[in-house]
C-alpha cells in the first residue's frame, strides 16, 4: 500500500519520509577519479545521499548507502544464487547500521541472472522487513533502468518512485550519468535509493568494478 503524505512509511528512518513530492538529481561518480557510486542531491544541490561500490568499499557484491554527512544508512550485500522459474537468481540483501556493530534486515531483492531473465518486460520483485503486503512481495521494479525509464511501484500497482531523465539533459548528454527520481510522499527516500544502488550494480553500472 503507498503511503500518503500524512502516513509515513519509514523502513530506514522516517527522516526521509517528506511529506512532499521529491524530485532528487543522481550524478554517478568516475570510477578513475572516486571510485565510482553516485551522489544524490536535492533541489538546492544539497547532498542527500551517496552510495559506495566495489571501488571504494573493495569487496565485490556489497554497496554501502550514506547520508549527506558520510555516514553510513544501509549495507547492501549480494548473497549465492537460487533457482527459480528456470532462471538463477542472486539475492541481495540491504541491513540498517544499528547500535553496537548489530545489523538489521530492511529489503531484499532477486536478481535474474543471464540476458534471457533481464528482458526489459521482466519486473523484479522486492521484499521487505516486515512485510506489508499478502503477496509474497512488497514492491516491483517496472520498465529498463540503463535507459533510466522505470519506477518502483507497491503491490498494489501504484507508483512510488520514479526514474527518468529530464527532455533537456537527454538533448545534451549521451551517457546517462545525470538523471532524476521523482519519490512520492511518505516513501522513504533511503530504502529508494538502496534499490537504485542494486539496480546500478546489476547492469554493470558506476557502482560496479
Amino acid at each position: 500500500m503507498a503511503a500518503e503524505a500524512n502516513n509515513f512509511m519509514p523502513l530506514v528512518s522516517k527522516i526521509y519520509c517528506s511529506s512532499s513530492q521529491m524530485v532528487l538529481v543522481v550524478r554517478r561518480r568516475p570510477h578513475v577519479v572516486n571510485g565510482g557510486g553516485f551522489v544524490v542531491t536535492d533541489c538546492a544541490q544539497k547532498v542527500v545521499f551517496h552510495v559506495d561500490g566495489c571501488g571504494v568499499v573493495g569487496s565485490k557484491g556489497e554497496l554501502i548507502l550514506r547520508d549527506g554527512n558520510g555516514d553510513p544508512l544501509l549495507l547492501i550485500r549480494r548473497k549465492g544464487g537460487v533457482v527459480e522459474a528456470l532462471c538463477i537468481h542472486k539475492k541481495w540483501k540491504g541491513y540498517t547500521f544499528e547500535y553496537e556493530g548489530l545489523q538489521k534486515s530492511v529489503f531484499s531483492l532477486k536478481e535474474p541472472i543471464g540476458n534471457s531473465c533481464l528482458a526489459r518486460n521482466n519486473a523484479i520483485r522486492i521484499s521487505i522487513d516486515p512485510r506489508v503486503s499478502n503477496k509474497n512481495w512488497d514492491f516491483e521494479i517496472k520498465g529498463y533502468f540503463p535507459e533510466r525509464d522505470c519506477s518502483i511501484l507497491d503491490s498494489g500497482g501504484i507508483v512510488v518512485a520514479q526514474i527518468g531523465v529530464k527532455e533537456e539533459v537527454n538533448k545534451l548528454m549521451t551517457s546517462k550519468d545525470l538523471y532524476h527520481v521523482v519519490v512520492k510522499p511518505g516513501i522513504d527516500q533511503a530504502f529508494v535509493f538502496g534499490v537504485i544502488a542494486v539496480l546500478d550494480y546489476i547492469h554493470g553500472e558506476s557502482t560496479r568494478c
